[in-house]
């Protein structure tokens, strides 16, 4: 892939990197076993680290250290050459490496149309049904509070 096809393709992986991180890794897990397996190797086994977490006060205050957040990370490398990496938060190796899996392969001309097709508009949809429920939970609770006008005038 040349570099300007990485870059047009960058904000599409973003997206589809943001999908794979916030959806369920037994889901994610079953959607995965659907394709077809690509040879690959390991570059990097899942491993767990910590991240520092910072914030603004105000959203445009000076920088400072929240914390630090648990995430865990892996890469593998397909058979064509196509390196994906998979970074998560929390402990979970496993959803790390299908991730990583998932990028790799969303690089690679071969595999993309079924990645697209079978891991990523299925979660897309339950993740959009999610916001949907969640947001009607929001709207049943929302209280309007308005001024009435006293008749003195």
């Amino acid at each position: 892939m040349s570099i300007q096809q990485q870059v047009k393709a960058e904000p599409a992986r973003r997206e589809a990197m943001a999908v794979l991180a916030n959806s369920p890794t037994e889901t994610l897990a079953a959607l995965v076993a659907s394709l077809p397996p690509p040879a690959y190797e390991t570059i990097r086994t899942a491993e767990q680290g910590l991240v520092m977490v910072r914030g603004r006060v105000g959203g445009d205050g000076a920088p400072f250290n929240l914390g630090e957040a648990t995430v865990s990370r892996a890469a593998v490398r397909l058979a064509g050459g196509e390196v994906g990496f998979g970074y998560v938060l929390g402990r979970d190796g496993e959803k790390a490496n299908l991730i990583a899996l998932c990028d790799a392969m969303i690089q690679a001309s071969a595999y993309r149309g079924d990645v697209e097709a079978k891991v990523l508009a299925p979660l897309r949809e339950q993740l959009a049904a999610r916001r949907e429920e969640r947001a009607a939970q929001v709207a049943a609770t929302r209280v309007n509070f308005y001024t009435m006008v006293r008749g003195e005038g």
